[in-house]
């Protein structure tokens, strides 16, 4: 094998990608998620990331597909991401020669790891499904306007909850949590699962499942989220909420993706929830803004009327869902 390289099967070469690659890898990514994708803001992240592995597949030569796993669950699980193959590489079978290969390396450099885990924003069908555990599905609000119709849809849905509840009513009491030991207390609570109805038993931030366990503390911290619970006494609320900073996406070339987390079933209180997120991350958005709330099927319908405004915020996909999936390993 060539020096540096950490593998090869099937025609394929595998590499440990580097910073350099960046361009590379952004060569193969173009129309990922409709111009929502994360990567070209997270992949110099992922590169210094703890516990972060990003696989890099070649042939003769030229990058043709990229899957990273992130090691959490205190070493039980591994959580893959990324996975994307060149255009003119697409259904030949790459994308699952990569993947079996990842899983191999990674369970050589972690041999603690039992499961693995991923997300997914579409239905892979039955076939596909049959190889993983469903553990859960959310559904997913996606709305679309520019930076600067927010104040006029933030000042609607007040006014919303204002007429549903009047001042100070329940769904406007969201606290943010400020302090590691409010969110230590939260998270560590034996109950919090089951209080939450957390899908898969995790909380799953930004499309990362996450175990709510002391171990996976320090990998939500390194996101900088903001958090927000409801209902409930403090340490034991209904409803729990944050959202990660908004970051730029291909879209258009002037766009932010900005994703919001929703755990609880309670209406009233994911409407006051997505105000308090919003009227927190107002001064964050710039351009044109791609917001997704994630959140309980349950929801979704209640929570689509409520956004129906004439601010110029709107709905930008039909109902769709993220799916939680699990294997062995």
């Amino acid at each position: 094998m060539e020096p540096g390289c950490v593998g090869e099967n099937d025609g394929l070469t595998f590499w440990l990608a580097k910073p350099e690659d960046y361009a590379d890898v952004m060569s193969i990514s173009e129309d990922i998620y409709s111009g929502n994708d994360y990567l070209p803001h997270r992949y110099h992240k992922w590169m210094t990331e703890p516990d972060r592995v990003v696989i890099l597949a070649r042939r003769a030569g030229k990058l043709v597909a990229l899957e990273s796993g992130v090691v959490v669950d205190d070493g039980r699980t591994v959580v893959v991401e990324g996975l994307r193959v060149c255009p003119t590489e697409r259904g030949h079978g790459v994308a699952g020669v990569i993947q079996r290969f990842a899983d191999s390396y990674l369970k050589k450099l972690y041999p603690s790891i039992k499961v693995k885990r991923l997300t997914r924003g579409d239905d892979p069908g039955p076939e596909k499904l049959s190889k993983f555990r469903l553990l859960a599905r959310r559904a997913v609000v996606s709305l679309s306007g520019e930076a600067e119709s927010f104040d006029g849809f933030i000042s609607a849905l007040k006014a919303k909850l204002m007429l549903e509840e009047g001042a100070g009513g329940p769904a406007s009491k969201h606290l943010s949590l400020e302090t590691e030991e409010q969110l230590r207390a939260v998270l560590l609570d034996p109950d919090v699962s089951s209080r939450l109805q957390l899908p898969g038993g995790a909380i799953i931030q930004d499309w990362q499942p996450l175990q709510p366990i002391e171990g996976n503390l320090a990998v939500l911290k390194r996101q900088n989220l903001t958090w927000f619970a409801g209902g409930g006494l403090v340490d034991k609320p209904t409803f729990l909420s944050f959202y990660t900073p908004p970051y730029p996406v291909p879209y258009g070339g002037r766009a932010v993706r900005l994703n919001i987390d929703m755990f609880g079933t309670d209406q009233g209180l994911a409407r006051g929830a997505l105000v308090a997120n919003l009227d927190r991350v107002r001064a964050e958005l710039r351009g044109t803004v791609m917001m997704h709330v994630y959140l309980h099927g349950s929801l979704w319908e209640s929570l689509r009327e409520f956004c129906q405004t004439d601010s110029g915020v709107q709905q930008c996909r039909n109902s769709w869902e993220q799916l939680l999936l699990e294997r062995d390993l």
